[in-house]
């Protein structure tokens, strides 16, 4: 037989189970339907880049990829590294969007070809070039030293960010 203490303390269990069960939303999964997709707006005023215009699924047909390395391809030797690719993949994009803040214009596009990584991009005249080339030299030194390979930036200017835009919907 139980005594009221115990019963009290069955019951509140029971509440804080039943809350944690309540608090889940469950739905069923249909990511791709909803992700990386722009709806067009009533008057067409929504802007959108050619990586935006394109819808995930398509990445391989229409568009490359924003990060092209081969460690996923190497066999046994080399898959311990693809996470860590990974992980300095976003390292980098987050650093390059931290140093050049409000100044890209398209994607933070990573290639790695052999040991030397090269990072692309399209970027506004903001600044001026002496600052630029003090930016893109400062980042090539601290990626590299940070990631222990050559770094090299290949970045293209544009005057305003509006001749990014692709196609408005």
């Amino acid at each position: 037989m139980m005594s009221t203490s115990q019963v009290l303390k069955a019951t509140r269990l029971l509440r804080w189970s039943d809350a944690g069960i309540r608090s889940v939303q469950t739905s069923c999964v249909d990511y791709r339907k909803q992700a990386g997709r722009h709806f067009p707006t009533r008057y067409r005023t929504k802007p959108l880049t050619y990586e935006m215009a394109h819808k995930p699924h398509q990445i391989a047909h229409h568009k490359g990829w924003n990060s092209w390395n081969t460690t996923n391809l190497g066999g046994d030797r080399d898959q311990f590294w693809s996470g860590e690719t990974a992980a300095e993949d976003q390292f980098i994009r987050q650093f390059i969007t931290g140093t050049w803040h409000n100044m890209f214009a398209s994607e933070v596009i990573i290639k790695r070809q052999h040991n030397i990584i090269r990072i692309a991009g399209i970027i506004s005249r903001m600044i001026n070039p002496t600052k630029m080339y003090f930016l893109i030299g400062y980042s090539e030194e601290i990626l590299s030293y940070w990631l222990q390979c050559p770094v090299k930036l290949e970045l293209q200017t544009i005057n305003d960010k509006s001749e990014v835009i692709y196609k408005y919907i």
